[in-house]
C-alpha cells in the first residue's frame, strides 16, 4: 500500500491494488485533486477512514453518443415533466447527493471535507452540476469534474422517479454536442449499464485521458 504525504506525487495507476486503490493519505487540496484527475484517479472514502485514492480496472465509461434512452424515458422527456439547468445550483446538488439514502450503503462518502473540496473546484469552474426541477423544486441532479473532453461523474440523486436519469441523459447529450469523448462513470452499477455505460480496461481509459489534455 502506497502512503502519501502532502507533498508526494501519486504512484503509477498500474501499481493499484486489485480493487483499484492507488494510494492512501495526502489531502484534498486543489493541487492534489487536479493532479489526481489528470492521472485518472479519484478520492472515495468514508468520513471515519483514511483518505483513499482509486483508479479501478476496468473503468465504467459512456461515449456520450451511446447513451440509451428507453421508450418510457423518451415519453418522460417529450412531455416536459422536468426543467433541466446546467451548473446553476452546485451547492444544493452536492448536498442532496450527500443526504440521499442509497440501498446497501450505511452513511455517505460525501462528507463535509468532500463537499468543501469540490465546492472549491466548482468556484474555479472545474466541478459542475446538472439540476432537474419540477414545479420549481430541485428533485434530481448530478455533479462531476470537467476535464475538457472527458467529464468525470461523481454522484447523482433523485427525489422523484426518472429525475436522475433525466440529468444523466441531459449531460450525455450536452457532451455529445460539445464533442466530449467520454462521460467517466468510474465504477459499474446496473443503473449506469441500463443507460449505456460499459466497462473498458483502465489502460484504454488512461490512454484516452492522456491524449485529451485536461483543461486545468
Amino acid at each position: 500500500m502506497f502512503f502519501l504525504t502532502n507533498d508526494m506525487r501519486f504512484p503509477p495507476v498500474e501499481s493499484a491494488s486489485e480493487d483499484g486503490i492507488v494510494a492512501v493519505g495526502g489531502d484534498l487540496s486543489i493541487k492534489r485533486l487536479k493532479e489526481a484527475y489528470r492521472e485518472g484517479i479519484f478520492p472515495w472514502y468514508d468520513e471515519n477512514s483514511l483518505l483513499l485514492w482509486w483508479s479501478p480496472d476496468p473503468r465504467m465509461v459512456l461515449p456520450p453518443s451511446k447513451v440509451k434512452i428507453s421508450k418510457s424515458m423518451r415519453n418522460v422527456l417529450n412531455k416536459g415533466i422536468f426543467k433541466v439547468t446546467y451548473n446553476t445550483n452546485f451547492k444544493d446538488v452536492i448536498e442532496n447527493c450527500a443526504k440521499i439514502e442509497r440501498p446497501g450503503e450505511n452513511g455517505t462518502w460525501i462528507h463535509t471535507e468532500m463537499i468543501e473540496a469540490y465546492t472549491k473546484l466548482h468556484n474555479l469552474g472545474i466541478a459542475k452540476s446538472i439540476e432537474v426541477w419540477h414545479n420549481n423544486e430541485l428533485v434530481g441532479g448530478l455533479y462531476g469534474v470537467d476535464l475538457g473532453h472527458i467529464f468525470c461523474g461523481e454522484s447523482m440523486f433523485s427525489k422523484m422517479s426518472n429525475a436522475s436519469k433525466t440529468a444523466f441523459i441531459f449531460l450525455a447529450r450536452k457532451l455529445e454536442r460539445e464533442n466530449y469523448q467520454l462521460l467517466d462513470c468510474q465504477l459499474y452499477t446496473n443503473h449506469l449499464y441500463t443507460l449505456g455505460a460499459r466497462e473498458i480496461p483502465r489502460k484504454k481509459f488512461i490512454d484516452i485521458l492522456k491524449k485529451t489534455k485536461p483543461a486545468f
